[in-house]
């Protein structure tokens, strides 16, 4: 499990080196092709309810659905799959998105898209349970974080060109025709994770007995805990950030953002991203202590800055810049927080971080959405902003714990 890429007496030199980051490009051209497909329906919601024949909350629905099975999926595909080499592994995941997009691109109604999602919900979270234990094995433990960082930069990236990207070409061709490029693309990075990474072998007895384990491992199950507080504050906010720009205003006549300003907003949270997992990445190994408390609390800051200070539109661009940046810190900290704690059992703690995710968004949806229809943006800001720091808190007695 500890070893790192299999090529002999050259690992750490030149010669291996460009191998290393090939693999890890690879994943995250995975990461990327993956997040923007689950977030795609998002951008083309309107065109994919009228050529079903659905309203808009119904078509929203297939994100939904990819959402819920990653509860199922994550931490059970290695109980499903307990031999199989996990490079394969997440070939054929990358295979099951594949057909996944071209079922949404041929779909005649809604349940054949639905269907289709389930297949991407599966793949998604089969692959973020599996990225822990590859990464490890690609670039070692010991550079764990700097590993992850790769990953989790194909969610900023897809958040920054990928998903607009298809928004764009969705306007040019037909959004059919853009999951049928996705279908294409998913193909060739099959392909690439094939040629790339190293072998992986299969944890050995990946099962129930192995996750009760891993959550009973000194302060797991209370830092995976905080790891729920701090998504659920962050998705109760992030899923209604439209609406709290909307009450931005720009100058002394109090005009309100118009759309593009908004676009330019959301962007900043995305390159926000990529510049969090810069940074975060040079010194997680290192620092991983002090960042474990620091980061989660600089997520709660951004919050409440966009609740606070409505009026100025520098101090609202701040603030999502942070946001963002802090956010993508949060993934790579939480992943190389977890293989410390749990470095012989990377699967099992790959999928309860997984699981802990996925429920922690499903809850921000619908108790968010209570909180905006009942007491508006603010109320929905505040409730985020107060998980998120209790969340911390937990996290930081859960690193203690651990210690």
């Amino acid at each position: 499990m500890t070893e790192t890429l299999s090529l002999p007496r050259t690992e750490g030199t030149g010669a291996a080196r460009p191998r290393l980051y090939a693999a890890l490009v690879a994943m995250m051209v995975m990461s990327f092709v993956l997040v923007t497909a689950e977030f795609l329906p998002n951008g083309v919601l309107i065109e994919l309810a009228d050529a079903l024949g659905v309203t808009p909350g119904q078509a929203g629905q297939t994100v939904t659905a990819t959402a819920l099975v990653g509860v199922i999926v994550a931490p059970t595909i290695g109980m499903l799959v307990p031999r199989l080499d996990r490079r394969t592994l997440l070939v054929w995941l990358a295979a099951i998105a594949a057909v996944s997009n071209l079922l949404v691109a041929i779909a005649p109604n809604l349940v054949t898209v639905l269907a289709a999602r389930v297949l991407l919900g599966a793949a998604l979270s089969g692959f973020w349970a599996m990225s822990l234990v590859v990464s490890a094995r690609i670039a070692g433990p010991e550079r764990l974080g700097r590993a992850v960082m790769f990953t989790t930069a194909g969610v900023s990236l897809a958040t920054v060109i990928g998903v607009p990207l298809g928004v764009f070409f969705s306007t040019v061709l037909d959004w059919r025709a853009v999951f049928a490029a996705a279908a294409v693309l998913t193909v060739a990075v099959a392909v690439a994770l094939r040629a790339l990474l190293p072998e992986v072998p299969a944890q050995a007895g990946a099962g129930l007995a192995v996750l009760r384990g891993a959550l009973r491992h000194p302060g797991v199950a209370l830092g995976l805990a905080g790891h729920v507080l701090i998504v659920f504050g962050h998705f109760v906010a992030y899923t209604y950030i439209r609406l709290a720009l909307e009450r931005v205003t720009i100058g002394s006549g109090g005009a309100p953002l118009d759309e593009g300003a908004i676009v330019l907003m959301l962007g900043l949270f995305g390159v926000g991203g990529l510049v969090g997992n810069a940074i975060t990445a040079a010194v997680v190994d290192r620092w991983l202590a002090p960042l474990s408390t620091a980061v989660p609390l600089l997520v709660a800051a951004p919050v409440v800055a966009v609740l606070l200070w409505p009026q100025s539109v520098v101090a609202a661009g701040v603030a999502v810049f942070v946001w963002g940046m802090s956010f993508a810190a949060w993934l790579i900290v939480l992943n190389t927080w977890i293989g410390r704690r749990l470095p012989d059992r990377l699967e099992a703690g790959g999928g309860l971080v997984v699981v802990g995710f996925q429920l922690a968004i499903s809850l921000a949806a619908g108790f968010g959405g209570l909180l905006i229809d009942g007491a508006g943006v603010g109320a929905a800001y505040a409730t985020g902003a107060v998980a998120i720091a209790v969340g911390a808190v937990t996290f930081g007695i859960a690193g203690r714990a651990g210690r």
